[in-house]
C-alpha cells in the first residue's frame, strides 16, 4: 500500500503533464495546419499518433530511453506522413530533456543521437513537402536545447546532493567532535576529582596508620578527615556525571572561590597552604574560573603527591586583561623535570601536568611548570579574561 502510495505520488505531474500536452496538442494541431499550406489535414490517424505520444510521457521517469523510443518514432511517423509541425514537437522536446536529465552524458548523447536520426527522416521522406537540408539545422534545435538544458540542471542536481552530502558529513563530523570534547572534559573532570581526592585520603589515612598504635585520639582525626574527603569528592562527581545524563541539570562548577575549601582539606591531610590574591577580584567567566581552580588543585595534588614538603603557596593575580595563578613548593623537583605547557616544546610528565596544559591551551593561555633556581617546583598559568569594566 506504502509503495503504490509512493508511485502514485511520482506518476501524478508526469500524468498531469501527458493530459496538458494531449489536450493542447488534440487542440492546436487543426490549428498549426491552417497556417501550412500544403501540410496533410488532421485526421483519426493523426490525433491517434497525437495521443500515444503524450501517453508516453507517463513511463518518462521510469524508463526515460523506452519513452524517448516510443516518442521518437511516433513523431517521425507524423511528420514523414505529412501532418503540420506542431504540438507533437513538445512532447518530443519534454522526452529528450528526461534522457539528459535522468542519464549520465554518455548514454544520454547516444540515445538523443540515435532520436536525432530517425526524426531526419521526415527531412527527404514525407508524404508532404519535403523540406531537405535546409530542415536540418531546425530539426537538430528541437534536440539540442532540451539535451543542453537537461544535462545542466542534471550536472547542478548532483552539484547540490554532493554539497548536501558534505553538508551532512561535515554537521556529523562536527557532532561527532563536540561529543569527543565532551568526553574528554568530563574524563578530565573526573581525574581532576577522583586524583585530588584519592591523593588526600591517602596521605590522610597513612597518618592515621602511624598514630593508630601509640595515639588513637589523634588517629580519629585522620579518620574523620578521610570520611569529609571522600565525601566532598563523591559530591563534586556526582556533579560532574551529572553531565552526561541526557536531561540532568548541571549544578554549579567549582572556581576560585573554593580554594579555602581546598586549602583546609588538604590541611587535614597533612599540607599546609598559604594563599595570596594579588589585585582586585572580580567575576571571572565560568571557564577560566573552572580552569584555575583546576590548575590550583592539580598542582597542589602533585604536591602532596610527590614533592615530600608539608607547605606550599599559592598566588592568584587579577590583572587587566588576564588571571594569573603560581602554585610554588620547597620539595625535591629536580632539573630536567621542567615542562613547557604552553606548546613550546615536549616536556615531560603526567596525565594531570597534560591535563592542565589542555584546559589552559583550550582558553589561549598558557602554563609552564618546572624546578626553581633556589629549590622546590612551580606551576605557573595566564588565562585571558576580558578587561575589567
Amino acid at each position: 500500500m506504502r509503495w503504490s502510495g509512493q508511485w502514485a505520488g511520482r506518476t501524478a505531474p508526469d500524468a498531469v503533464l501527458a493530459l496538458v500536452l494531449l489536450g493542447f496538442g488534440l487542440f492546436a494541431t487543426g490549428l498549426a495546419g491552417d497556417n501550412q499550406p500544403g501540410s496533410r489535414p488532421v485526421d483519426a490517424a493523426c490525433r491517434v499518433l497525437i495521443v500515444v505520444a503524450a501517453l508516453a510521457l507517463l513511463a518518462r521517469r521510469r524508463a526515460p530511453v523506452a519513452t524517448l523510443a516510443v516518442v521518437t518514432v511516433t513523431t517521425s511517423t507524423y511528420l514523414v506522413s505529412g501532418y503540420p509541425y506542431g504540438p507533437i514537437l513538445l512532447t518530443f522536446l519534454v522526452a529528450v530533456y528526461t534522457v539528459a536529465v535522468r542519464l549520465p552524458v554518455r548514454p544520454a548523447a547516444l540515445s538523443t543521437g540515435g532520436a536525432f536520426v530517425v526524426l531526419l527522416a521526415h527531412v527527404f521522406v514525407s508524404r508532404g513537402p519535403a523540406p531537405g537540408w535546409t530542415a536540418v539545422l531546425p530539426t537538430s534545435a528541437w534536440l539540442v536545447v532540451p539535451f543542453a538544458v537537461g544535462v545542466v540542471v542534471r550536472v547542478n542536481r548532483e552539484a547540490a546532493a554532493r554539497s548536501r552530502a558534505e553538508e551532512a558529513r561535515g554537521r556529523a563530523e562536527q557532532a561527532r567532535r563536540r561529543t569527543d570534547e565532551e568526553r574528554l572534559r568530563i574524563a578530565q573532570e573526573v581525574h581532576d576529582v577522583v586524583g585530588h581526592g584519592l591523593a588526600a585520603i591517602s596521605m590522610q589515612a597513612e597518618i592515621a596508620l602511624h598514630l593508630l598504635p601509640k595515639r588513637p585520639e589523634q588517629a580519629e582525626i585522620a579518620l574523620t578527615a578521610i570520611s569529609r574527603t571522600s565525601r566532598e569528592a563523591l559530591d563534586e562527581l556526582r556533579v560532574t556525571l551529572g553531565a552526561v545524563r541526557q536531561g540532568a541539570e548541571r549544578g554549579p562548577v567549582p572556581g576560585l572561590a573554593r580554594l579555602p575549601a581546598l586549602r583546609d582539606r588538604l590541611a587535614g591531610a597533612g599540607l599546609a597552604v598559604e594563599m595570596r590574591v594579588v589585585g582586585d577580584p572580580r567575576e571571572l567567566p565560568a571557564a577560566v574560573d573552572l580552569a584555575a581552580y583546576r590548575v590550583v588543585q592539580e598542582a597542589l595534588t602533585n604536591v602532596l603527591r610527590h614533592a615530600g614538603v608539608s607547605d606550599a603557596e599559592v598566588t592568584v593575580g587579577y590583572r587587566a586583561e588576564e588571571l594569573t595563578v603560581e602554585v610554588t613548593d620547597g620539595g625535591t623537583g629536580a632539573a630536567g623535570d621542567g615542562i613547557d605547557l604552553a606548546g613550546d616544546g615536549d616536556g615531560v610528565g603526567g596525565h594531570g601536568l597534560a591535563g592542565m596544559r589542555e584546559r589552559v591551551a583550550a582558553l589561549g593561555g598558557r602554563l609552564a611548570a618546572g624546578p626553581r633556581a633556589d629549590g622546590g617546583f612551580r606551576v605557573y598559568a595566564r588565562l585571558p579574561v576580558e578587561p575589567a569594566a
